[in-house]
């Protein structure tokens, strides 16, 4: 039985990991912690302090907020936990905080836990290769009214994916606006859209002189982010020390 400690438990993404932990023969939540600990009526204890968490797990499943990850990070590191983050909003520096806890901890980081998100990355870094300067690169990533960062994680590993295959050449714009905008073959343009309750969408445009391709997904609902999370800490629980991604679970 794989014991979990869920992070941001009550959070939207928290309460579908903790339904389909419930669902799994092999898994169990046996702590959560949470800001706000009285929201729900949980199976499990609940701690607004990591820090006070009494229970031992085999893994970590953070969904959290960017405020939260050192301190999570800092009780993974010391209880000797594996810890498995879809938490986006972070900066470059928080992010090497994963690489230094790595050399500690097995540590599965990923803005998206979607392994078909995961496949189009590759389809895309695959298209761009084969495909060069020739056309013109656009990312449009569509959220839910209440997402507060942007653009989001996954646009940027798009992004970023793309950039390798161009040698780190390309220069991201965010939307554009005014009579002076116009693109260079350099540029790489992301989009963000937020409204209703789209749960996630992200299109992969590359415009060519006379024809276009599109890559594109579409969440239907979180539960393939939760469904995502739970494979990587099955994964990550019998991982020596390092840092890990998805290429490593779906390679």
């Amino acid at each position: 039985m794989i014991r979990v400690i869920l992070n941001g438990c009550n959070g939207k993404m928290g309460r579908v990991l903790a339904k389909l932990i419930n669902e799994e023969k092999s898994m169990e939540v046996v702590a959560g912690i949470d800001r706000e600990i009285d929201k729900f009526d949980n199976t499990f204890p609940v701690y607004s302090n990591i820090f006070s968490c009494l229970e031992k797990g085999d893994v970590l499943i953070d969904f959290s907020h960017p405020s939260s990850i050192r301190n999570t990070l800092a009780f993974c590191v010391e209880t000797k936990t594996p810890m498995v983050t879809a938490t986006t909003g972070l900066s470059g520096e928080e992010m090497t905080l994963f690489v230094e806890a790595s050399k500690s901890i097995p540590v599965f980081q990923s803005s998206n836990m979607a392994v078909g998100v995961n496949v189009i990355i590759d389809l895309a870094a695959q298209a761009a290769n084969a495909l060069g300067n020739t056309f013109d690169i656009e990312i449009i990533e569509k959220h839910h009214n209440k997402k507060v960062d942007s653009p989001s994680g996954t646009a940027f590993m798009i992004a970023n994916a793309l950039n390798e295959t161009f040698e780190q050449k390309k220069e991201y714009i965010y939307g554009r606006h005014g009579n002076e905008d116009q693109r260079t073959e350099n540029h790489i343009g992301i989009h963000a859209v937020r409204g209703g309750t789209i749960v996630g969408e992200h299109t992969v445009i590359f415009a060519g002189p006379d024809e276009i391709i599109e890559i594109k997904h579409t969440a239907l609902s979180k539960d393939i982010f939760a469904l995502g999370a739970i494979r990587a800490a099955k994964f990550i629980t019998g991982q020596k020390n390092g840092y890990y991604n998805m290429k490593d679970l779906i390679k």
